[in-house]
């Protein structure tokens, strides 16, 4: 596991939460950051907890990170005393919460295979029920043969930033969908330069996706 910094004296963190509250746009946004790594400490310690389950523990730390960020956001120091604290129980929520949705999907379930019917009786698939504005993009792969070559399509197409967000954007590590908020939270940036980086990398395997299929005619 990664070394983390230490964390801030009380001065220091009662300082940059100020900052977050009440600085101009870069200042809240170079304390929230800061506030963010110099708690990361925290998220490892609480991910060992979860180290017996089946999930890696970068996916485990990713996750809780999630947690730390909503809590830091969300803190209030009028009626939260110390921010650990706090930000403890978010952090376990989070993981508490993507492990109970992963348990609720079966061991042999893969995204791949189907999980239900529709309305019409026919089979649907983890990858069927994503949501978002491109998704007759990943309805055409709706056969079992074009949906296994999609882990191919994404190592070959993608780089590292983009894959990291379509595995989270859509539930493809913990089986759980993660907003384009809160992508771009842990990230460090906006919402809707996540989004500019999710239709890149949809567009990248459309056309990868099509450029196979029309070498299959």
């Amino acid at each position: 596991m990664k070394t983390f910094q230490q964390p801030l004296s009380k001065g220091e963190e009662e300082r940059y939460l100020y900052l977050l509250k009440h600085g101009n746009p870069q200042e809240s946004q170079e304390a929230k950051e800061v506030l963010i790594e110099r708690n990361l400490r925290l998220v490892a310690h609480i991910a060992k907890k979860y180290q017996d389950t089946d999930v890696e523990t970068q996916d485990l730390i990713s996750i809780g990170t999630i947690g730390l960020i909503k809590a830091i956001i969300s803190f209030d120091t009028d009626k939260n005393s110390k921010l650990a604290t706090y930000a403890a129980k978010c952090i376990d929520n989070e993981l508490l919460m993507m492990l109970r949705t992963k348990k609720k999907l079966s061991r042999e379930v893969s995204i791949y295979e189907p999980i239900g019917t529709d309305k019409e009786g026919n089979e649907i698939s983890l990858l069927d029920i994503l949501k978002q504005e491109q998704q007759d993009i990943i309805e055409e792969m709706n056969t079992r043969e074009n949906i296994s070559q999609l882990q191919e399509i994404i190592d070959k197409c993608l780089n590292k930033r983009e894959k990291e967000i379509i595995l989270l954007r859509y539930g493809l590590i913990t089986g759980r969908e993660i907003t384009q908020r809160e992508i771009g939270e842990y990230f460090g940036i906006s919402r809707s330069y996540i989004s500019r980086i999710e239709k890149k990398a949809l567009l990248k395997l459309r056309t990868e996706y099509e450029r196979r299929k029309k070498e299959a005619f």
